[in-house]
């Protein structure tokens, strides 16, 4: 549909604002489901989301486990009563006494990444608890994990209360556009874990956690392994002009309003880094309403663009705009708009883009 992302009421919405698309987003979760060829098979990264609203479609859509990335994550969907959370980051200092004090009040549910024996010698003495844990895995990321060749030497030091959950093995360093060659890079990189299973024997053979938004199709093939997309529920523009054999779509995307029009060719827009993530080496945000447009001025507050359109813009007219990407796009805000039939049918709230500043 022409314009999808248009919506009824424009004058009702403060902007810059999130708008989340109900339709799009069910869609989403129903092509990840067929992926993965059922709903046990996946367990997906809430970064992207941080909001209840969007996680509990996926636990009616028969999904229940998933993996997050901070302790306000990890509060949140343990309070939603889900009883397979990990926690796919390496913690130290006060953050595992947090996480303690999370697994003591929810026992058996909330799993944590190690992959250094400082780490497990940390969490044997900061905690009177069993530690659930993944071994994170580094197959050429070089972000966190240990080389699969060097893993073997971690399990003998998970004894004392440390309970051994599985792997987990991230590939986002992972970029090739065409399948053919993504599907290679991604058996080149998991030919190092097949090593590393048949040196430990089956004693060691747990839930192998792969891959990410472009590449867990691939690890679909393989039955043993869970999948691990995030990105996926609500895609964005650097995913989807990127990866094309991946037909999800776009499911959230930004209002914004002109403000100024400083020049005959120019539309000052209130879209600045505080509204939509800028760290990309690529322009951060598409205008499906106006495909020239070239962003010329990027600051806190503003966003000038420059196009031939200008014209046909007066000043509070509002644009709309897909960020290239979109987790931490999510995360400058403070709620989301639904979107359903073109209607805003309510704020959500983005709960767990706040941090935990206490243990509490």
């Amino acid at each position: 549909m022409e314009n999808w992302f248009q919506i009824k009421g424009e004058e009702q919405v403060l902007s810059p604002a999130l708008l989340f698309y109900s339709e799009r987003i069910d869609q989403n979760i129903a092509l990840m489901i067929a992926m993965a060829g059922k709903p046990g098979r996946l367990r997906p990264h809430i970064k992207t989301l941080k909001c209840r609203e969007l996680v509990k479609r996926q636990i009616d859509a028969g999904i229940n486990k998933f993996k997050c990335a901070t302790l306000s994550e990890a509060k949140m969907l343990l309070e939603m009563g889900i009883e397979d959370v990990l926690l796919a980051y390496p913690l130290a200092g006060p953050e595992q006494e947090a996480f303690r004090r999370l697994s003591a009040q929810y026992p058996g549910t909330l799993s944590v990444l190690v992959d250094h024996p400082d780490q497990v010698q940390a969490w044997q003495s900061v905690s009177d608890i069993p530690i659930h844990c993944f071994i994170d895995l580094n197959v050429g990321m070089d972000r966190t994990g240990i080389l699969p060749e060097k893993a073997d030497k971690l399990l003998p030091l998970l004894m004392k209360n440390i309970v051994f959950r599985g792997w987990h093995i991230y590939d986002g360093h992972i970029h090739d556009r065409e399948i053919k060659s993504r599907t290679q890079a991604v058996e080149k990189a998991f030919r190092p874990v097949w090593e590393l299973l048949d040196r430990v024997g089956t004693e060691y053979h747990r839930e192998l956690i792969c891959g990410g938004s472009i590449t867990f199709p691939i690890h679909a093939r393989h039955e043993e392994r869970s999948l691990s997309p995030g990105t996926t529920v609500l895609w964005d523009q650097g995913y989807g002009s990127q990866f094309k054999d991946l037909n999800f779509r776009i499911a959230a995307c930004l209002a914004t309003r002109v403000v100024s029009k400083p020049a005959d060719d120019l539309l000052c827009l209130n879209l600045g880094y505080k509204a939509v993530a800028a760290e990309m080496s690529a322009p951060c945000v598409y205008f499906p309403q106006l495909p020239d447009a070239i962003i010329v001025n990027h600051s806190e507050e503003h966003l000038v663009l420059k196009t031939g359109q200008a014209n046909q813009y007066r000043i509070g007219a509002m644009l709309y705009a897909f960020p290239w990407h979109i987790c931490p796009t999510v995360a400058l805000h403070e709620s989301a708009h639904l979107i359903q039939n073109q209607q805003a049918i309510g704020p959500i709230p983005i709960e767990a883009r706040k941090r935990l500043y206490t243990y509490g």
